[in-house]
């Protein structure tokens, strides 16, 4: 079903959230097929290669002793989301909020159902730039909600009508 068939800013949100999920899922379950850990894939020489890691961290492998505390912390951005996708009045804010959701919610099944142990699983990150850390479809889409809220901001374009103001 077409993302323009969605009649509700939140419909579109979770149908997109979704999808990225579903990539994202399904892009891990072929990464931990087909992928090394020892030696990586060329695709584009020494500029794109595809790797297998296991992060218990963060970006930059930041955080890596403090998995549960992330687990904890995606949970609550599901709840602020879940709880301002009914009041999205915009449709690029609902894509980021499906962008942001759907990289959340992949990263998170992760972290809830891979080893070592539920809610400290470690995330399957899988595509290596140079000088940059090895990542995943979920983290693109959080990037790219990022970047395009920063374009909305700059647009002074609101997620919501103003107060007292229904479309």
């Amino acid at each position: 079903m077409p993302l323009a068939k969605f009649t509700s800013h939140w419909q579109r949100l979770y149908f997109l959230a979704a999808i990225v999920w579903a990539i994202d899922y399904t892009t891990k379950i072929w990464a931990l097929n087909n992928l090394s850990q020892r030696e990586p894939r060329e695709i584009l020489g020494s500029f794109l290669q595809l790797r297998l890691l296991f992060n218990p961290g963060a970006a930059f492998s930041f955080g890596t002793n403090f998995t549960f505390i992330f687990t904890i912390l995606a949970l609550g951005a599901i709840g602020v989301i879940a709880y301002f996708a009914i009041k999205i009045d915009n449709r690029g804010w609902a894509a980021v909020l499906g962008l942001a959701l759907g990289g959340i919610l992949g990263n998170l099944t992760d972290r809830i159902f891979r080893e070592p142990s539920f809610f400290n699983g470690h995330v399957i990150d899988w595509i290596e730039l140079p000088r940059w850390p090895v990542f995943n479809v979920a983290d693109i889409a959080i990037v790219c909600a990022a970047l395009v809220s920063v374009l909305l901001i700059a647009k002074e374009i609101p997620p919501f009508a103003p107060s007292g103001e229904q479309k």
